[in-house]
């Protein structure tokens, strides 16, 4: 395939991509290759070394200051560094990066303590973490909490109280960020540091979905906390809203991300699978039907990208808006649905069986338009911005 469009806007960082790019192919690729055909995760150990390397090479939480760990990388690089990892087709590469169990944006809010004791760890790779923020009956509309924090006037601490559902990493979490109303029901939202262990807190129902990972449900009876708990200090009380939807933006943009380099790998087996397979007598890509297929992608897929590193681009510069954000994740993520859909259509009943990378992805990519926000809501934030509704 030609040179792409959205290369002028990678050549700064390209010499730390193709560094990753590298990686992955040398260390990454053979680790992969021992890998059940059938299997759709991992195992957490392997996990764990991919984690914990990649932070030793600088690449798992690059963005993160040097004081903590990281590398001071611009976002463009981190968006850039999941693309490639999506791209390059290798189910490991997505765990160099780091992604639902690494370090979260709401402990950038903590204190001191909390970030020596629980930030910088997940900046090196060494803990797991989950957040716990969605609840039953409240998906879309996140902040409308039922799950309690009250405090105990005779002690000080805090009780919790209430139930999460959809949480990533739960059975493996070494603590949990959990986002509950303070003060009881109606309360501010505030982020808790609950560790693994804690009386009170346990896993209730798994979720299996089409691929991936498990999801869980937590359950929250009567966990207490002492008052240091709060992220943030006395000061988080209420923060939580505020701070999370400041850190929403950029994890809108790594799924676009994500899915752009997703939609890169399913576009270029098409091509190659359209280049080799016969048909009729002529090799497939030359009817116009799968050139169709194809060339719709190719279009789409360029377009996506240059949405998603022009919006990084403008993180950078200091200019982060949420409805920016909104577009490239509604764009990117309902572009490689599409862009899967129609290679999986090129490579027929061969791309169709089980162990077939297309048949993993076709199932994998369509959780992209659910989560970080929904379509919808993405196409709420956009109205909103522009002023309707």
């Amino acid at each position: 395939m030609s040179s792409s469009l959205s290369s002028v806007l990678e050549a700064d960082h390209r010499e730390l991509v193709d560094s990753f790019e590298a990686f992955v192919r040398r260390e990454l690729v053979p680790l992969a290759a021992d890998l059940p055909e059938t299997s759709d995760i991992p195992p957490a150990e392997l996990r764990a070394y991919v984690r914990t390397r990649s932070a030793k090479l600088g690449f798992y939480a690059g963005d993160y200051p040097e004081d903590l760990g990281g590398c001071d990388m611009p976002f463009t690089a981190v968006v850039l560094l999941h693309q490639a990892a999506g791209r390059s087709g290798c189910p490991l590469a997505p765990y160099a990066l780091a992604g639902s169990d690494g370090p979260s944006p709401l402990l950038r809010h903590g204190t001191e303590e909390q970030i020596e004791r629980y930030l910088k760890p997940l900046v090196r790779g060494e803990a797991v973490r989950c957040l716990a923020l969605t609840e039953p009956h409240a998906g879309s509309d996140a902040f409308h909490l039922t799950s309690t924090a009250v405090r105990d006037g005779a002690t000080g601490e805090w009780v919790l109280n209430g139930r999460k559902t959809f949480v990533s990493n739960a059975d493996r979490a070494d603590f949990t960020l959990v986002v509950a109303a303070a003060g009881g029901a109606g309360g501010e939202p505030t982020a808790f540091v609950v560790e693994a262990g804690t009386p009170g807190l346990r896993i209730g129902q798994r979720y299996d979905g089409m691929s991936g990972e498990p999801l869980f449900e937590l359950l929250l009876d009567g966990v207490r906390l002492p008052a240091d708990a709060v992220i943030g200090g006395e000061g988080g009380v209420g923060a939580a809203l505020g701070n999370g939807i400041d850190s929403l933006s950029r994890g809108r943009l790594v799924v676009a991300a994500m899915c752009d380099g997703i939609a890169e790998y399913a576009l270029a087996q098409g091509v190659e699978y359209a280049r080799e397979r016969r048909a009729f007598g002529e090799r497939i890509g030359a009817y116009q039907h799968v050139q169709d297929h194809l060339v719709r992608s190719r279009a789409e897929v360029e377009a996506a990208k240059l949405m998603t590193l022009a919006c990084a681009r403008l993180v950078d510069a200091g200019t982060e808006a949420p409805e920016n954000a909104a577009l490239a994740k509604l764009t990117s993520s309902e572009t490689a649905v599409r862009v899967v859909d129609r290679a999986l259509q090129v490579h027929g009943a061969t791309g169709w069986v089980r162990g077939h990378p297309l048949e993993f992805l076709y199932r994998y990519v369509r959780m992209m338009t659910i989560i970080e926000g929904t379509s919808e809501i993405q196409k709420v934030i956009v109205a909103r911005a522009m002023g309707l509704g």
